[in-house]
């Protein structure tokens, strides 16, 4: 049997609104929600107005559900008539909130255990995300997604869920009657521009020429405004092939093997005269580097753009 009050919350909006048309679509049909389903803006209706909706009988449907959305000072103007209802709810009535903050230690969080549901909603961790990718497209697209596609995926595009799930939308088109997306497939029509524009800033550093670096790197910027979000991605996608490359030309494969089986597409010449003129030691410095530089733009303090400038600076020092 379903609760008859939910209360979402989350710091993610986009998070939290998939959470309640899930819910929703749990509650009600499409066709019932002319009559069945009222969401009104929070700032221009009263609790009261709501309420009255809980307790007016269905019409068409077996339940009639409310959905406030942004609920947290809704909830706070009128906690005392909302801990009346929560006493004496209506049972062909559904309420669900949805809010950024749920102090657990208020009266109303401890009525709402007797008759409804708390449902957090957090943001995946980052090893989580690959996993979630596949089975998202499997269950939304009918096609499979291998595990090293769903890590370039992240690696490239970021770590937020509604984004991800936004570019699998894209590439389940692209692939068309492919049932597998693969590498290749995102890197066509994700990755392309975002690796070559990248791998530019990384040629001109290993060329010693920092300005153009520097140059082409806010070109990037300039160009996608996406870049805040994957421009780590990006960089670190290259340096991670340039070092497993590395350690195959050091244990003695052919260029030929090392194309194959890392998959080094683009001007491959270019790429392993640049590789011929760094250490794996300088690459692993890189490495560091660049995760110092994503720890920083996570943790708030510095802007993408300044800290990967800071970046190029520090790498062709």
């Amino acid at each position: 049997m379903d609760s008859l009050v939910y209360v979402i919350a989350g710091k993610e909006e986009p998070l939290v609104n998939a959470q309640c048309g899930e819910l929703l679509d749990e509650l009600l049909e499409p066709s019932q929600r002319t009559t069945g389903l009222f969401s009104p803006d929070p700032a221009e209706v009263t609790v009261t107005d709501c309420l009255d909706e809980l307790r007016t009988a269905p019409f068409l449907t077996e339940k009639r559900v409310v959905v406030i959305k942004k609920a947290d000072d809704f909830i706070s103007n009128n906690r005392q008539m909302l801990e009346r209802y929560f006493d004496a709810p209506c049972p062909t009535g559904r309420l669900i909130m949805t809010v950024k903050n749920w102090d657990s230690r208020t009266k109303l969080a401890k009525k709402l255990k007797g008759v409804g549901k708390l449902i957090n909603v957090t943001s995946p961790k980052r090893w989580q995300l690959p996993q979630r990718l596949i089975e998202y497209t499997k269950d939304a697209h009918g096609k499979n997604l291998t595990r090293d596609s769903a890590e370039l995926l992240v690696e490239l595009t970021g770590e937020e869920l509604p984004r991800l799930y936004s570019e699998i939308d894209k590439l389940s088109v692209y692939a068309d009657k492919d049932k597998i997306i693969t590498q290749k497939h995102i890197e066509s029509l994700i990755g392309y521009n975002r690796l070559f524009n990248a791998f530019a800033v990384i040629d001109a550093i290993i060329a010693g020429q920092t300005g153009t670096a520097v140059q082409r790197l806010r070109g990037m910027f300039y160009d996608d405004k996406s870049s805040e979000y994957t421009v780590i991605g990006a960089f670190a996608y290259h340096f991670r092939k340039m070092f497993n490359a590395k350690v195959l030309m050091e244990k003695g494969l052919r260029q030929i093997d090392i194309i194959k089986q890392l998959h080094i597409w683009g001007n491959q010449d270019k790429f392993f005269a640049r590789l011929s003129k760094i250490t794996l030691k300088e690459i692993g410095r890189y490495l560091k580097f660049l995760a110092e530089t994503d720890y920083a733009i996570k943790t708030g303090r510095v802007k993408a753009q300044i800290e990967m400038e800071q970046f190029v600076l520090r790498v062709a020092d």
